[in-house]
């Protein structure tokens, strides 16, 4: 048997000093890493009755369980989940749908972080629900927020869902309004929904939430204009973060700036002339205020008739988004698709076939199947 030159040098040692006391004994052998008498054991598949029923008496861990049934691509799961959805349907829109979205760096979930603690403590429970990027290699959640919100997420009344954007348009979970129903039904009054920048997702964001916050910064310049003129379109309030310290006459200076290009937009269709606040998240200054404002929006728009019109509208919309979504799914899975697609798609690319006729082509395929 071939041994090591280290191996061999410790050989050497022993024999040498056998009879000292500075005799090195052989040990153990490797013990295995994993217990040999480990059994993984499967977790109980629920029945739709006992998720409906966790979900409805407020269950955090099957209400979590069930968040996941609704983000799997298993054809029997969806099939339950929108059984549970159903179920749970009756029981939902009881709460205040909050939209939140910045710049990168603008400390949105130090925000919630902050702002979260105090709903909480006016006996309101939360949930958030923070949309991140996909991880390209796993398809998992990449910012992990509930690490990150230390301070609230043990608290009982706040339930934090990070959610991969799993690719879908501009970072938006696929899934994210059919979770806002069971947290509904949960007993959650107040929804964050939170973005991950600036972007196509606060669009689809917008189209789900009855108020659209924006957060900003002071000092960050035009270099974002551009796209800062469309969010701030849909914006319903929006709030100067890290108000604090040096910083406090610059986030002043920019509520002005601010203020004033908001009065420059037409009035929104909900009747409300968009305000401006400052905070800090650290400080724990401007919270209230903040949370004032968003309650006499709420009231507002309630008042007008413009929450309900608002919520019929997002219903509508959403409809179609999911026969859009199926129609689409059940055309990339058709087998006489999956076998021609790749065939089509190269003779496109040898510009021996235009990219319109390729289309027909397909469909044609595609609906003669039908």
């Amino acid at each position: 048997m071939a041994f090591t030159k280290i191996e061999h040098f410790e050989r050497e040692y022993i024999d040498a000093h056998h009879d000292s006391a500075l005799n090195v004994t052989t040990g153990v052998e490797d013990q295995p890493i994993v217990n040999p008498y480990f059994v993984r054991k499967r977790r109980r598949t629920l029945s739709t009755e006992e998720y409906v029923d966790g979900i409805l008496k407020g269950d955090i861990t099957i209400l979590s369980q069930a968040i996941t049934l609704i983000e799997s691509n298993n054809p029997t799961h969806y099939a339950q989940a929108q059984e549970i959805i159903e179920r749970c349907l009756p029981h939902a829109s009881r709460s205040i749908r909050i939209g939140i979205t910045g710049v990168p760096g603008a400390g949105k979930s130090t925000f919630i972080e902050a702002i979260g603690g105090m709903v909480a403590s006016l006996r309101h429970k939360l949930a958030v629900l923070a949309i991140d990027p996909s991880s390209e290699r796993s398809g998992g959640s990449i910012l992990g927020d509930k690490t990150r919100m230390e301070s609230i997420s043990s608290n009982p009344d706040i339930f934090i869902r990070p959610s991969p954007s799993a690719g879908s348009l501009g970072g938006v979970a696929r899934k994210t309004r059919e979770t806002i129903v069971l947290c509904e039904a949960a007993g959650f009054d107040v929804i964050f929904i939170e973005t991950v920048g600036v972007g196509q997702s606060e669009t689809a964001v917008h189209s789900m939430v009855d108020m659209f916050l924006m957060l900003q910064i002071s000092g960050a310049g035009d270099e974002l204009q551009g796209i800062k003129r469309g969010i701030m379109e849909m914006a319903d309030m929006m709030v100067i973060t890290k108000a604090d310290g040096e910083n406090i006459h610059k986030a002043e200076l920019a509520k002005v700036q601010y203020q004033g290009a908001l009065h420059l937009f037409p009035m929104p269709e909900s009747g409300w002339r968009p305000k401006v606040y400052t905070c800090s998240s650290v400080d724990k200054t401007g919270l209230e205020e903040v949370w004032k404002g968003v309650e006499e929006y709420i009231e507002h728009i309630e008042q007008n008739g413009y929450y309900a019109a608002n919520r019929n509208r997002q219903n509508k919309y959403w409809m179609y988004e999911s026969i859009n979504e199926v129609l689409k799914s059940s055309f990339y899975q058709n087998p006489e698709i999956e076998a021609r697609i790749a065939d089509v798609e190269a003779r496109v690319l040898d510009a021996k076939l235009s990219s319109f006729i390729a289309a027909k082509e397909l469909l044609d395929i595609y609906f003669k199947e039908k």
